[in-house]
């Protein structure tokens, strides 16, 4: 068995300097750390409990098949925060029928990314008898 110390998720993205200003400025990510220089250096931002790293550079956007998973704590209030810092909103926050509330948004590449808030009656967070 593989012993995973950490993970990240790497992002090659068409335009470098668009997406670090998408991540960074419009959605706010912290970064973690930056290495190298020039528009393919590296910038790893926080997700959480992991990382996403945008470096390099790719002719073609990420595959269709890719999406990225980040849980808010609101995402009423993210959904109204994006919309005021001009990010697309593919789709705006739904409950769904498994209890989740979800928003859709993209990247500039059109990587899509799925804005989960986990309700307080959700089993994710409520587990009666425990």
């Amino acid at each position: 068995m593989v012993h995973v110390l950490s993970s990240r998720t790497l992002l090659r993205p068409v335009d470098p300097e668009r997406s670090r200003a998408f991540y960074g400025e419009q959605l706010g990510l912290p970064v973690y750390r930056e290495f190298g220089t020039g528009p393919e250096r590296g910038t790893v931002y926080f997700l959480g409990g992991g990382f996403l790293e945008v470096s390099g550079r790719s002719e073609t956007p990420a595959a269709p098949a890719m999406a990225l998973w980040l849980q808010v704590e609101d995402a009423t209030a993210a959904h109204e925060e994006l919309r005021a810092k001009g990010v697309g909103i593919v789709r705006p926050p739904v409950r769904e029928p498994w209890g989740l509330v979800e928003m859709w948004i993209a990247d500039p590449d059109g990587t899509r990314i799925v804005l989960v808030e986990v309700p307080a009656d959700h089993p994710l967070r409520y587990r009666p008898g425990l």
